[in-house]
Order: C-alpha cells, then structure tokens, then sequence
C-alpha cells in the first residue's frame, strides 16, 4: 500500500484523467482484441502531415538539428508565427511576444500557471474543451462555469455572463471555433464581451486552434478585431496540430502581452526546456511553405459535415446544432436519458456514451466531459463511410432502448 508519508498532492487529487483519451485508449483496446470499433472520439485530421512538412522534419535530423534550441523555441519559427498574424489579422507581433511549446496544450498550461494566484478565478464557457478546468485548478485557480445556450447556437450571451462576474475574476477563455461543439461566437457578442472585459480588466486566452477549419465567410470573427484596445491583455493559443494535421510534432504557440510571455518562458524553462527541434523545423515550413493543406482540411471534412449533421437530425429525439468551425459534431441525445437496455438505465451521457461503445462499437465522448450531460460529441474526421456505418449503428442501438 502507498505509505501515507508520501501520499500525493492535493492539486493532482482534485484532477481527473483526460476522458478523450481514455475513450480513444478503450476503443483502441477493443478493436485490439478483435472488436469492428468505429472510433469517432479523437480530434485529429485524418489526413496525413503534408509531405514538405514531413520532409523537413527529416532535413533537419540530417543537418544536425537535434539538440537544444532556445526555451521558448527558434527564432526563425516565432518570426514566422509573427509573420503569419500579420498576413492574416494585421496583427503586429515581433519573436519577443511568442513562445513556442509542445503542442497546444502545453501552451494553455504555461498561461494558466503564469497568470493564476489561489483564489483566482478563470470564467469558462460551457461546453468547453475538456482540460481548462484541470488546468485552472492545477494552477490554483478556479474555474467558474458558464453555461452557453443549445437555443442560442452555442454564442455568448453578455447578460448571463455577467451573472458569473466577480471581484474575483482574473481571466476569460474563448474556444470559436469550439471543441466540442463547432460554435463560433458572434462579432456582436464579443464585441460586448470585450467591452466587460477591458473594464474589468480581465485577462482574454483565446483558443485559436480551430480558426482555419471555419465553414462561414471570410475571417473567424474575433475578439482583438472587435475591440483593438485589448491587444495588451489577450494571449493568443494556436498551434500547427490541426491545420497541417501535425498532432503528434506537439507544436504550439501562445503570443502575447511581453510580461506574461516571458513569465511563460520561465515555467517553460524549468519544467520541458524546448520543444522538439525536428518539429520545430517541421512547423517552420508549415508556417512558411505552401499555405493550401487547411483549405484541402476544409473541403474533405464540408461533406462529413453535411452528411453527419442530417443523418443525425433524422433520428426523431435527436438535435444538432450544425457546426460552424471544428469538426466536431456535438448532438443532443437527452430525450433517450431514463431509457434502458437489457435492465441498465441510460442515465446520462457517460451510460449512452458506454452503451454505444459496448452495444455499438461506436467510440464517442461523452458530454459530461465537457460540461454540458446532455450531449454526445463525435469527430468527424474520417471517413464518409465509417461515418455512414456508424450513424447506422446509433440508430440501431437507439431503437433498441426501452
């Protein structure tokens, strides 16, 4: 038995496993002993990394590129970070405001354990990416939750949000495009949304990692292009995961006010050091290379999208808010929660979620994982016929409750 002596820390006690990962660990356990899964839980491009990608990762083990770069990753990649925000926002950045990390993730982690004394408090939109509120509470903080309206497309309403508002509030977490429900918030609510914060003086992090994979017109609106005057309190979150299919390089980047930049490269310093250098090189030509892999992303996932978005919306009990950005379809499967099958009572999202997988062979994440019980989310990130198959599935395992 573990000695009481060493026991662990409370930070780490109050912190659940990532339920994504763990689905995508079961589903992958079953089809490992035989089982036909259709895995429908992990949110990464099926595509593969773009060939020149992969082939500068390569040159730069070849040249020697194997050893430790500066913490808060080269130069030449935050230039081109920089680079990139000019080009498409009008954003005017220079390397000091950039810190390079592995992945996405990491970066959020940086900002969080920068910027959080005990007793902060950290709104978050619900539904919301699964790790904010561990990452909150592992930095001190504490999340509070704001629900976001099924009716209402998933877009902020400022009257709600100031409901959650107190002298407590430290920070704001924006997802558009949103995982897990595909939402883009609107101009018109971030525009109020800013205008709270600039007189608050909140902190704004803005999850960018979705913004190329947005099946609106034009731009992903955004809060800095809604109020220019908080360009000293946003940090920016992005990466290279999504839009080059790049998951497993683990490059991301965070950008933003200096101080807090900085305060990140120390956490950084003292905990990873530097991203991989290979994949740093490899993010360097993502960044720099042919700028045509996100649109292709866009163009294979339009048709998933439409076809996912129907099927499920034919399925009587069955809503679905069509998402806008992500891919990701997120659907409301509530009207099934009392039902059961064989004497288990469906219960909520997590007993559905294992239901479909058990019963269905179908891997989902259930909406409890991202605060919203009522939901069922689902990657459509494969194939059209893997789609086709599983939605028959659902439908079959649906019908079969009582």
């Amino acid at each position: 038995m573990f000695s009481e002596k060493f026991a662990l820390a409370d930070r780490v006690l109050q912190v659940a496993p990532s339920p994504t990962l763990a689905v995508n660990a079961k589903a992958k356990a079953l089809r490992a002993s035989g089982a036909d899964i259709l895995n429908f839980s992990v949110g990464e491009p099926d595509l593969p990394t773009p060939a020149h990608v992969c082939e500068a990762g390569k040159k730069a083990i070849d040249d020697g590129h194997t050893r430790y770069t500066p913490a808060s990753g080269i130069l030449e990649l935050r230039q081109a970070v920089c680079a990139k925000l000019k080009k498409d926002q009008g954003w005017d950045y220079v390397p000091d405001d950039v810190q390079i990390s592995c992945g996405g993730k990491h970066g959020l982690y940086n900002i969080f354990q920068a910027i959080l004394n005990p007793g902060d408090e950290v709104l978050v939109l619900a539904p919301y990416w699964v790790s904010y509120p561990p990452m909150i509470q592992l930095a001190g903080g504490t999340p509070v939750i704001v629900p976001l309206n099924e009716d209402n497309r998933f877009d902020i309403d400022p009257a709600v949000l100031a409901q959650y508002v107190t002298g407590k509030t430290k920070a704001i977490v924006l997802n558009s495009p949103s995982n897990p429900t595909g939402a883009v918030f609107s101009a018109t609510a971030l525009a109020e949304v800013a205008k709270m914060a600039h007189e608050g003086g909140w902190l704004v992090i803005t999850d960018d990692m979705y913004e190329d994979l947005f099946y609106g017109e034009g731009k992903v609106p955004h809060i800095l292009h809604a109020d220019p005057r908080l360009r000293e309190q946003t940090v920016l979150s992005n990466g290279v995961s999504k839009s080059f299919a790049m998951t497993g390089w683990r490059i991301g980047y965070s950008v933003g006010p200096r101080e807090v930049i900085r305060a990140m490269n120390k956490i950084q310093s003292q905990s990873t050091s530097n991203p991989a250098a290979p994949s740093q090189y490899a993010a360097l030509a993502a960044l720099t290379g042919p700028q045509d892999f996100p649109g292709q992303l866009r163009e294979a996932f339009l048709p998933r999208r439409a076809f996912f978005v129907e099927a499920l919306e034919s399925i009587a009990g069955v809503r679905c808010v069509a998402p806008m950005g992500a891919f990701y379809v997120f659907p409301n499967f509530s009207a099934f929660f009392g039902k059961s099958f064989n004497g288990k009572v469906i219960d909520g999202s997590v007993a559905l979620a294992d239901y479909f997988l058990s019963e269905a062979l179908v891997a989902s994440v259930p909406g409890a994982a991202f605060g919203a019980d009522a939901f069922i989310r689902f990657s459509f990130a494969t194939s059209i016929d893997t789609i086709e198959k599983g939605m028959e599935r659902i439908k079959q395992a649906l019908a079969a409750l009582r």
